[in-house]
């Protein structure tokens, strides 16, 4: 796809088809200056990549009775009421019609009488789907809709108009159903949208306005009063308050945010009143970006999709030439009569449609991925979704990871030529430069202990990768690092390596200070085991997840002492990043498939090559909603069972879809031959499939985190 090409954004109406979608996707793709089109069925929207007028679109969508509207004229769809009950009245007054005709033909024998309320009941159940069957026969395909009008026409001309009212009274109530279940699974999308306010409170001129948020920029100053949800990303300049982040993060309880502090597009203030200055657009915001992801997400194909589509291409023209043998090969060879061999064709026919199979596996997709992002766990797809259930063992990164991430100074030993003071001023001198949360450590340590927070200026950075940094400090060189980096440049730490030993063993790491090509000292730090971290790694040992790695950079005293506190299986230290990477290939190898679990920073190479790529923390990480394949938005690490649980639950119920759908077309083939399978019953076993696989995928939107059900659903078998 070239780098010139045009992005049109549509979001579509009237699409309630899965294989007319896919079909639909295919002409537009067709149509000349597009390069790419991708439908995403399950959120209604397409995607033209191309050089082309929106207006071409938007016609070949209406000749096949779709409507599609550009995204940015896109609303919410109030109308989408209307259609449903559009709908729902066209199914009951098709109804009444076909009970009074029953009534005249069955019961007062007046089928002459009849035969006017069934033929209004298909004028009016069947109008719609007779208009779009022959806008699909002017393209000469073959869809639900023509092999419905064929069915019904068929059924007519054989005698049958009790048959073919039903079918049209059917199929009514099936195609109203069947919009109505998949607009309970676009929901998941509709639910994020409308989590921010269309407007804020914005302060220009000295004075409070309110403004649509399209028109608010970079930079303004909202007002958020207690009670109202925050419109745009931004960091408070004043006041204080709990926020609700449940909508981006999946948290369920507020988080106190005060002045200097980021909050989120879609989130709830609490009891105080904010001035926040803002820092994304209304397009780039974190719900903005989770919105996007989710959707893309949902328009990957799984594995397990991709077969399926494979099957349905092979099995209708199949199903559709055995219709037509079935109809013609038993009176012309057989002597058999017409009407009979005529009418076990056409049900053939009906049920011939692979709309069930085709939608088996994306509503179970949109489903368990817009369930997620409700909770703050963001799948990336629907591959990522079918891995994350075949996981086998996880590997965990140790800082930011099983532990907060947030170390702290707990000891100062220096030389004696030199003060602990002075020690910490050059060691925060060099740290001034790197963003590695050890540096951020010693810094915070340095401003709260050092007069007035000053230390000096640093000249020639040089960082070294997991191992530490160097620098010029008031005309001397610094080194700074582990043990190992001053090993490497020839410098003797055996003086202090009891020192070292000792405070690794407390669980400490012990960063290096030379001076000048000598130890000038040490400084201990130590971080905090996350607390839902032990009870995260039980939940996951009960779902069979084992082995569970800890790889980090750290020394093997503090690796060994965080495993005896979280329950790990087994641990790497002195790791580097490309250490890491080595370690998850050897670990897929030999376990299968493999997670990686990290912050998704440092992390990234060895999210890459694991399985699935899990990272911590993207609510406000862009790194992490990039590189990862899944991402928990929320530091919340008890979130992983509940995704794991989430990928296992999609797994299964896409089997139970595909067996069920194949199973009940090949009942119904069957059926055909001894003339078992009349016309409505064909309907039912089409469409009735059709929403009994729509309505298992609908399941997973229930699936909630263990930290949210009741006591009395915590007994209950979950998914």
């Amino acid at each position: 796809m070239g780098n010139t090409a045009t992005v049109l954004e549509f979001r579509l109406e009237g699409l309630s088809c899965a294989d007319c979608a896919a079909k639909l996707e295919r002409q537009i793709a067709a149509l000349p200056g597009v390069q790419e089109a991708k439908l995403n069925f399950t959120a209604a929207k397409l995607t033209v990549y191309g050089d082309l007028p929106e207006q071409s679109v938007i016609d070949e969508a209406g000749r096949d009775g779709v409507k599609a509207l550009p995204a940015r004229e896109y609303q919410q769809p109030t109308g989408s009421h209307r259609l449903k009950n559009r709908r729902t009245i066209i199914s009951f007054s098709a109804g009444i019609l076909l009970s009074l005709g029953w009534g005249l033909h069955y019961m007062l024998d007046m089928e002459a009488a009849a035969r006017a309320f069934y033929l209004t009941c298909i004028a009016v159940g069947g109008f719609a789907v007779i208009r779009k069957a022959l806008l699909s026969l002017t393209r000469l395909r073959l869809d639900m809709n023509v092999l419905m009008t064929l069915a019904v026409t068929g059924a007519i001309m054989i005698g049958e108009w009790s048959e073919g009212a039903t079918v049209a009274f059917l199929f009514s109530v099936s195609e109203a159903l069947e919009s109505y279940t998949m607009d309970k699974a676009r929901n998941s999308i509709r639910r994020l949208m409308s989590l921010a306010p269309d407007a804020a409170v914005v302060m220009r001129g000295g004075r409070e306005i309110k403004l649509p948020v399209g028109d608010i920029t970079v930079g303004d100053i909202l007002v958020i009063r207690p009670g109202e949800k925050i419109a745009l990303d931004g960091v408070i300049l004043s006041g204080a308050s709990s926020i609700n982040q449940s909508a981006i993060t999946g948290e369920s309880v507020p988080v106190d945010r005060q002045a200097g502090d980021e909050v989120y597009a879609g989130t709830l203030n609490g009891e105080g009143s904010l001035t926040v200055q803002v820092t994304k657009s209304a397009r780039d915001t974190t719900l903005a970006r989770i919105i996007h992801l989710v959707e893309e997400a949902q328009s990957q194909r799984a594995p397990s999709q991709t077969f399926v589509e494979r099957f349905a291409a092979v099995y209708t023209p199949v199903v559709m030439a055995l219709a037509l043998l079935i109809a013609v090969v038993p009176p012309l060879f057989l002597s058999q009569p017409w009407e009979p061999w005529i009418y076990r064709g056409l049900a053939l026919l009906v049920v011939s449609c692979p709309c069930a199979l085709v939608v088996s596996t994306p509503v179970v997709i949109v489903s368990a991925i817009g369930g997620s992002a409700r909770h703050g766990v963001l799948i990336k797809g629907g591959v990522h979704l079918e891995t994350l259930g075949q996981l086998k063992a996880l590997a965990f990164d140790k800082t930011g990871t099983l532990t907060t991430g947030t170390p702290e100074v707990t000891q100062i030993l220096s030389a004696p030529e030199i003060d602990q003071e002075k020690l910490l001023t050059l060691a925060a001198a060099v740290e001034y430069h790197s963003e590695h949360p050890l540096a951020k450590a010693i810094l915070r340590k340095a401003k709260v202990t050092l007069e007035n927070g000053y230390f000096p200026a640093a000249k020639n950075f040089k960082s070294f990768t997991g191992l530490g940094a160097k620098a010029m400090v008031e005309g001397r060189e610094i080194l700074l690092g582990n043990p190992r980096l001053l090993e490497q440049q020839g410098i003797a730490v055996d003086p202090w390596q009891e020192t070292i030993c000792s405070l690794q063993r407390e669980g400490n790491t012990v960063v290096m200070v030379a001076l000048d090509d000598s130890v000038a000292g040490c400084l201990a730090l130590a971080d905090t085991v996350r607390p839902q971290a032990a009870g995260t790694l039980a939940a996951l040992k009960k779902l069979g997840i084992s082995p569970l790695v800890m790889l980090t950079g750290d020394h093997q005293e503090t690796a060994r002492a965080i495993a005896l506190q979280t329950g790990i299986d087994s641990y790497q230290a002195n790791l580097l990043p490309q250490d890491k990477v080595a370690a998850v290939k050897v670990l897929r190898t030999q376990s299968g498939f493999i997670g990686m679990v990290g912050d998704g920073v440092n992390d990234a190479p060895a999210l890459a090559v694991a399985n699935t790529g899990i990272a911590m923390g993207g609510a406000g990480s862009d790194t992490a909603l990039e590189t990862a394949d899944v991402v928990l938005m929320g530091d919340d690490l008890s979130k992983l069972p509940f995704a794991v649980r989430m990928g296992r639950a999609a797994r299964q119920v896409i089997k139970q879809n595909i067996i069920f759908s194949i199973g009940i077309k090949l009942l119904a083939v069957l059926l055909v031959f001894p003339g078992w399978l009349t016309l409505w019953l064909a309907i039912l076993a089409d469409m009735g499939a059709t929403l009994l696989v729509t309505l298992n995928g609908l399941r997973l939107i229930g699936v909630q985190p263990a930290q949210y059900l009741s006591e009395r659903a915590k007994h209950r078998v979950q998914i």
